[in-house]
């Protein structure tokens, strides 16, 4: 027989955990991701297992929350493979580096940051989908700002910004219509609800990125922006053509085709339009010089799997032209197994919804309540490391909470997502954060000062709920 656990027992193996990444982060800095940390949330499962048995739940019990936890991974897992291998046939078939040449022309460095964070919010809101965001504009838009010489760190924090707004906001989204379907009210009205709080959270970060444009020396970027022109045109055969794969992929997604087949669409089309485009790259990344079929299926297949490179003679340009593949995604898909086995033992044996009840008993007022239920889908995102459990769970234990007290679900429904969806980013071993870091190229801890959006949304709608603004009740619906 089982028995529920003690909140000490629940919060050993965090303790555990956080310890080894502590000393991990410490031994191995930006290295830690690459081996370290998935030991550290390994043996801390160990340690929550354990103590999950002792307190009566059999192995068996803790396997089926452990392979429970990894299935619901498993699509995330699937679209970061396809990914490496979209951006791969993208790199040699000329569309990146497409990207990159025009971009150049359009973007001004001055407001090159504040575009990003509107373009990567439009492609957001169509697509409902701040992974295809990144895989797409994100990755071009990384380039563009390295060319400029603008920190990567802070490129990175303009695009997912922009991103998780669209994100936030899209009917598309499926965390859009998860946090409604979770405190039980309808998606129309979670977003009209929800964009009370949003949109003075992008407008700030929006006016952040105008004034920070600003401190960015232009001049200094007109020479490095001619090298890169130079070089890329010496290399690839640049035509607007190229834009064709990118519009169908987003097309097919606004047509609700699932993730998975259009970017399989969109890498097959990548190496298409490679052997069309750029049949001399295709050649050399294949090693052969004989112009055959099987040449051609080799260079293709080569940036499908594995790592790919194109050289240009120009070191930086060189840097933004590489690719990892399919077979570069696999670290990350690793750290996402692995966190999903701690939290499938912790949500398994009751030990996350032990903290989290903990937790509920102090909050009095309203805004104790939101700031409770943000601080938990926060620390869900910090110990489950999916961002669905951290809008599930919180949002089944507090619905009942926010109905006692007379609260519209709607109000539980934009805390959800103000602190469930966009703070699953800044953590690295959380699916979303494992996730873009590989994709953009950028180590979590790069962009986290930078991703303003994703910092400033929870703090706004706590801030709504201690100051009373636009709280509303169950019995009038009425906003007070």
């Amino acid at each position: 027989m089982t028995k529920s656990p003690s909140l000490l027992q629940a919060i050993i193996p965090i303790i555990f955990l956080i310890g080894l990444l502590s000393i991990n982060v410490y031994l191995f800095s930006d290295d830690a991701t690459y081996g370290a940390n998935q030991i550290a949330l390994l043996l801390a499962a160990a340690v929550g297992g354990l103590i999950a048995m002792s307190i009566g739940f059999s192995w068996e019990d803790v396997l089926k929350g452990i392979v429970k936890s990894i299935s619901s991974a498993m699509s995330a897992i699937l679209i970061l493979m396809l990914i490496g291998s979209l951006a791969g046939t993208w790199l040699i078939s000329g569309i990146v580096p497409a990207l990159i040449y025009y971009g150049l022309d359009i973007l001004n460095p001055t407001i090159f940051l504040f575009a990003a964070v509107i373009v990567s919010a439009i492609v957001s809101l169509a697509t409902g989908s701040s992974w295809t965001t990144a895989a797409t504009i994100g990755i071009a838009l990384v380039g563009i700002g390295k060319a400029m010489g603008i920190h990567e760190g802070v490129v990175a924090g303009a695009i997912i910004s922009g991103a998780y707004f669209g994100d936030k906001m899209s009917p598309l989204s499926d965390t859009t219509n998860l946090a409604p379907a979770m405190a039980g009210t309808d998606l129309f009205t979670h977003i009209k609800y929800m964009a009370l709080t949003t949109v003075p959270t992008i407008t700030i970060t929006l006016i952040i990125f105008l004034i920070w444009g600003f401190t960015i020396d232009s001049s200094a970027s007109i020479g490095t922006v001619a090298e890169v022109h130079q070089a890329i045109a010496s290399k690839f055969t640049i035509t607007p053509w190229l834009f064709l794969v990118p519009l169908i992929v987003v097309g097919m997604i606004l047509k609700k085709v699932p993730a998975l087949p259009a970017l399989l669409a969109g890498a097959l089309l990548g190496g298409v339009f490679a052997v069309i485009f750029q049949p001399n790259i295709v050649l050399e990344i294949a090693g052969g010089s004989t112009g055959s079929n099987w040449d051609y299926y080799k260079g293709i297949m080569i940036a499908l799997f594995s790592k790919t490179n194109v050289a240009t003679g120009n070191a930086m340009v060189d840097e933004l032209l590489s690719a990892s593949g399919m077979f570069g995604m696999m670290n990350t898909i690793w750290l996402i197994l692995c966190a999903m086995v701690f939290g499938g033992v912790m949500e398994s044996s009751g030990m996350l919804k032990r903290i989290a009840d903990s937790i509920i008993q102090y909050a009095h007022s309203t805004g104790s309540l939101v700031a409770s239920t943000a601080v938990t889908c926060g620390f869900f995102n910090l110990t489950a490391s999916d961002q669905y459990i951290a809008i599930v769970v919180p949002g089944r234990m507090f619905a009942p909470t926010f109905k006692e007290r007379g609260l519209a679900p709607e109000n539980l429904s934009r805390t959800l997502e103000d602190s469930g969806t966009v703070t699953s980013v800044l953590i690295p071993w959380n699916t979303c954060g494992a996730y873009q870091s590989t994709v953009l190229g950028v180590g979590t801890f790069a962009y986290l000062p930078y991703a303003f959006f994703n910092l400033l949304s929870p703090i706004m709608t706590i801030t709504f709920a201690y100051a009373g603004i636009k709280i509303r009740k169950l019995a009038a619906k009425k906003e007070g």
